[in-house]
């Protein structure tokens, strides 16, 4: 088999990895050595955790010689011919696979395969469509409908080539229409076809009715604090902007493990009932992803698969020059996982990068589904710019309207005021951050500044961590004035949308989603009049109505009434340690904001000013004063914002990502994964849960426990993962 082998090499002169899974229900040929190469290609297309350590050794895409077939590329290298996708030269006859399409154009088998592998039939060259195609390979079928075409030059009668035929080809269940072929038939023009929903983990439930209730006995709830910046306040004195602050934390009968990096076996998540999720993928696989960058992707992508349980839902969309749906939503029951595993492990990064044309395609996943788990998110990753621009209003250099793409139901425009969030992951020095951002915003999803493609898996742990444990939705908090002569001044809560009716006594905050044991905080201002004999004034009441994604129910929550005393005569009184600490959060937003907008347009000494102004005020506030973790965070977050705009260079490869991603968490109240060079373990992170420092530690016990990912991988976070001080 050796000696057969190495002609087999000499003689096709092919740089070909050759994948053809086993499905479960399929029973080994008869042959002991075509048994064991089966087993080799099935292992290297499923990529089990315990093989995932492998993937990081290869320059290319994770196909180690111990899982799969990788053969030699030996061709002329004196042909005149030039294959127009990888651009080196070829030679028929020379041991090269060539396809000539019938627009005349040639390419190397291996690229053109490739290339309409994901639906593409147009020739790169000059854009003709095509009505045949190249299969992939002997013995795989071609698309219904097309004629398959023997690629020139591909020796039929060698050991090699007998070896592969003799492999058999995944069995399809007739029954099942959720099956995913190597070779994907064409998409259907609506995506209605996303497989049942299983059997729904719910709490118990008296009543199929809707009907708002008061919570009374629900597991999970929304715990409601409030926090006058003062307690008390001279009765004969009147106040224009007295501060309130409102917090708001979603409990959940979910307990986290305490995990070693030196665990044999990875943790377990707790088994508490939660809310299944439909998630889409929209992935970048354009020509700058191959190498490395794919294989982590791909690594990444398995241990979100591996983490998904059977009620939820995964599709992935891949995209390149175009974009296409590997998969439709199917539950990631055993089988929907291998089959999940398979298509990812078969992306190939070539092409150029069409965000716009995935995200469509990722938005019309979640628009057309049939059936809808209660928690739906997509989570978009990209390391290149957007090549092929959408049509924008304004502006000298127009750039991608990226909320014109998103269906109504998914940017809140169908006046729901709740949306499908997009999670938008940039990594790299070439990536849009501001169409990243962008996107993200429009959504009310978060935006991550991935430095290190490394990290790419950690990234994403942290956010599924959070989508896996929602238990509170369609949030809305409305604070209303109890004393007649109460007005409401501001409502600063970030970006969640607000607004306050025209008198003046009544506010809302549309907040959305709740992950488990996560908080939300406000600050209320309002004007507190003048008091003639009371001893105290009652200020406001807080009611926060939301759906539990279980039992469907709508609960209502109240909090008592906010009230704070009028002595006629009052000592000096420090302000709230709780105010503080979020007024600090929020003047070191406003100054990242003002500063990124001072560096977009070439001031970045002006913008470097404003972030150290805002961190000397910081450092004379109470919170810093008393050694306020969260204070300290945000003075080393600003520090680090001020060396990243040491430059122009600099500012341009990572220092508007880097504030951007601030940006987006502080503005959402929610974790996300930041650059690589804050010591995340010596800062509080505010937003990290314990549900996501869950999943994060699962993702770097698994990593870290590989020696050939230890020197590679540095997960560091923009802060750490202590518990929120109060």
């Amino acid at each position: 088999m050796g000696s057969k082998w190495r002609k087999a090499k000499l003689a096709l002169g092919l740089k070909l990895c050759v994948f053809v899974p086993r499905t479960l229900d399929e029973s080994p040929p008869p042959s002991s050595s075509v048994d064991d190469l089966s087993e080799r290609l099935s292992n290297a297309a499923l990529l089990s955790p315990s093989n995932w350590d492998a993937c990081s050794r290869l320059p290319m895409t994770p196909t180690p010689s111990s899982h799969g077939l990788r053969l030699s590329r030996s061709g002329s290298k004196s042909s005149k011919q030039t294959c127009s996708i990888c651009l080196t030269k070829m030679k028929q006859g020379g041991g090269q696979a060539i396809f000539t399409a019938e627009c005349s154009h040639s390419f190397h088998f291996h690229c053109i395969a490739s290339n309409v592998k994901h639906g593409n039939q147009i020739c790169p060259v000059c854009r003709a469509k095509w009505k045949e195609i190249p299969m992939q390979g002997p013995g795989l079928d071609p698309l219904p409908g097309r004629a398959a075409i023997n690629p020139i030059g591909w020796h039929q009668n060698d050991a090699l080539m007998t070896v592969v035929r003799r492999i058999p080809p995944p069995r399809r269940d007739l029954s099942r229409r959720h099956i995913v072929p190597l070779f994907q038939a064409p998409e259907p023009r609506v995506f209605d076809d996303d497989e049942s929903l299983g059997h729904q983990p719910v709490l118990p439930d008296q009543s199929s009715s809707s009907n708002t209730v008061a919570d009374t006995s629900s597991v999970r709830a929304v715990e409601i604090k409030t926090y006058p910046e003062v307690s008390a306040a001279a009765r004969s004195n009147s106040y224009d902007n007295f501060t309130v602050l409102i917090n708001l934390k979603a409990t959940a009968n979910i307990t986290t493990q305490n995990l070693s990096i030196n665990q044999t076996s990875l943790p377990q998540l707790s088994q508490a009932p939660r809310a299944p999720v439909d998630l889409v993928t929209v992935l970048d696989i354009s020509g700058s992803m191959a190498g490395t960058k794919l294989a982590l992707l791909k690594r990444a992508m398995g241990f979100v698969i591996q983490n998904l349980c059977s009620n939820d839902r995964l599709s992935v969309i891949a995209f390149s020059s175009t974009a296409r749906r590997l998969f439709p939503l199917r539950r990631m029951s055993d089988t929907g996982r291998q089959q999940a595993l398979q298509a990812v492990n078969a992306l190939i990064a070539n092409g150029g990068t069409n965000i716009a044309e995935g995200l469509k395609k990722g938005a019309k996943v979640m628009e057309d589904r049939k059936y809808k788990n209660p928690v739906a998110s997509i989570i978009l990753l990209s390391d290149g710019q957007d090549t092929y621009t959408v049509n924008s209003s304004g502006g000298n250099q127009p750039q991608p309207n990226y909320q014109l793409l998103l269906p109504w139901s998914i940017n809140g425009g169908d006046n729901s005021g709740f949306q499908i969030p997009v999670h938008a992951f940039g990594f790299g020095t070439d990536h849009d951050a501001s169409s990243m951002h962008s996107i993200s915003e429009t959504s009310g999803g978060t935006f991550s500044f991935i430095e290190t493609e490394a990290v790419i898996q950690d990234a994403f742990a942290q956010c599924i961590g959070g989508l896996l444990s929602v238990v509170v939705q369609e949030l809305q908090v409305g604070v209303e004035c109890i004393h007649p002569s109460l007005c409401l001044g501001s409502l600063k809560a970030g970006s969640y949308p607000s607004r306050v009716t025209v008198d003046r006594h009544t506010g809302f905050i549309d907040v959305g989603d709740l992950y488990a044991e996560e908080e939300r905080d406000f600050l209320v201002s309002v004007n507190v009049p003048a008091e003639s004999s009371s001893n105290e004034t009652s200020l406001l009441k807080v009611r926060c109505i939301y759906k539990d994604p279980l039992t469907k129910k709508m609960v209502t929550r109240e909090s008592n009434d906010v009230r704070i005393e009028r002595p006629e005569i009052v000592g000096q009184e420090e302000v709230s340690i709780e105010v503080d600490r979020q007024r600090n959060r929020l003047h070191a937003a406003e100054a990242m904001a003002l500063a990124r907008s001072t560096a977009e347009q070439g001031d970045l000494v002006g913008a470097a000013s404003i972030l150290e102004n805002c961190r000397r005020l910081l450092s004379e506030t109470m919170s810093a004063k008393s050694n306020d973790r969260l204070c300290l965070s945000l003075d080393a977050e600003l520090k680090e914002m001020q060396e990243r705009m040491a430059s122009r260079h600099v500012y341009e490869s990572s220092g508007r990502a880097y504030i951007l991603s601030g940006l987006s968490s502080h503005s959402w109240q929610r974790a996300t994964a930041r650059g690589d060079s804050t010591d995340g373990s010596s800062l509080v992170q505010s937003y990290q849960t314990p549900s996501m420092a869950e999943m994060l530690n699962r993702s770097q016990a698994m990593l870290l426990g590989s020696p050939s990912t230890q020197r590679l991988i540095q997960p560091l976070w923009s802060f750490g993962s202590q518990p929120k001080p109060r």
